[in-house]
């Protein structure tokens, strides 16, 4: 009995170790990562033309058309059953 408590008691300071190797390597490494102004430059250019296309498309979307398209497939899930 007193050699399985041993075992555990050698297991969780072997796992309190890890898990402090853990927390200090996670301190040590930056949470963010600096871009230069022409990568930064190019990525929110890339964004705002996201924004855009996405904007563009909310515009085009027919709701009433995609209700009666996912009527159908729903109509023909059940018969499939």
């Amino acid at each position: 009995m007193s050699a399985i408590i041993a075992i555990l008691f050698l297991i969780l300071i072997v796992l309190n170790i890890v898990l402090l190797l853990l927390y200090i390597s996670a301190r040590r490494t930056p949470y963010y990562v600096v871009y230069d102004e022409e990568t930064k430059n190019a990525l929110k250019s890339r964004v705002l033309n996201l924004k855009e296309d996405l904007e563009a498309e909310l515009e085009e979307f027919d709701v009433a058309e995609w209700e009666k398209s996912l009527e159908e497939s729903i109509e023909e899930e059940i018969r499939e059953l």
